[in-house]
């Protein structure tokens, strides 16, 4: 039986993904590509619970910034997003996203994570949308 994830676990694994994640936000073509593939994984996966709701939230926010729409949030926070999704899109993770509902229980965790260290950022990115649509 496989040990619990802990935040730890997230960290390490989310560290691993620290160097794409930095090249995807620099590059446009790559950002954009990864808003994409976000958006086909996403209609794939079942209901797990409001932790994967953040997805939407950060391709949103990704997307604001990609159009330079929307540039005040500190580039730690971009690298974190960019991060989770990148790992939300890995084939291989810690669970196999082939199990079903089990297999997104790993993505959800990571996104919780990332979640948690950027939701002031994530508000106030939320604040403007609403204010400017």
């Amino acid at each position: 039986m496989k040990k619990p994830i802990n935040e730890q676990d997230v960290k390490k694994t989310l560290d691993q993904f620290s160097k794409q994640a930095e090249e995807t936000v620099r590059d446009p073509d790559k950002l954009r590509q990864l808003l994409q593939n976000i958006e086909s994984k996403l209609s794939t996966v079942p209901k797990v619970g409001e932790k994967l709701a953040s997805i939407p939230v950060f391709v949103s926010l990704l997307r604001s910034y990609q159009r330079k729409e929307y540039t005040e949030i500190p580039y730690k926070s971009l690298i974190a997003i960019a991060g989770a999704l990148i790992y939300f899109l890995a084939p291989v993770d810690l669970i196999p996203d082939f199990i079903p509902v089990v297999g997104y229980v790993d993505d959800a965790a990571v996104l919780a994570f990332v979640l948690t260290q950027v939701k002031k950022d994530v508000d106030a990115y939320k604040q403007w949308r609403d204010n400017n649509n």
